[in-house]
């Protein structure tokens, strides 16, 4: 059984023209280091770019944090073929994602929603909590490290 349902959830990631955000708060780089390991131990597909621009993700998460403010970087993966998360690296304190309500209609892709989540939670052992676009305090649902859970707020 997911641990979502689509029918519980749906009227949250109605598409508005916003994003959905996810947040991991109080993070260091070792904690950015552990996100960029997961993506690439996990087979995920994923695009880094920096000026817009296609190039190797670097090894260690430090490089990446030197040059953002020289040139845009983003970091796209795709845990399915419909769904696309942005992972942004605003600052080494948050890990902040986002992604496309249009991408997460039903519940096949909620469940790869849940799933990204819950393996971001699970490496790092902290809350991830997903809001409407810019709504740190508005969480929709959550995977809660302690209950080893995903559940809506």
């Amino acid at each position: 059984m997911p641990s979502l349902l689509w029918e519980d959830v749906r009227r949250s990631f109605e598409p508005d023209g916003s994003l959905i955000d996810a947040y991991v708060f109080d993070t260091t780089a070792v904690d950015w280091q552990q996100f960029i390991d997961l993506v690439r131990s996990c087979g995920w597909p994923f695009e880094y770019t920096a000026g817009g621009e296609p190039v190797d993700l670097p090894e260690r998460v430090e490089d990446i944090f030197s040059r953002r403010n020289d040139d845009a970087v983003l970091l796209q993966i795709t845990p399915d073929p419909d769904v696309h998360i942005n992972a942004h690296f605003f600052s080494p304190d948050e890990i902040e994602v986002d992604f496309a309500p249009e991408e997460l209609q039903g519940q096949a892709r909620l469940d790869v929603l849940c799933d990204f989540i819950a393996e971001v939670g699970q490496r790092l052992g902290q809350r991830v909590v997903v809001t409407p676009e810019n709504g740190r305090t508005h969480p929709l649902i959550e995977y809660d490290v302690m209950a080893n859970r995903i559940r809506r707020l």
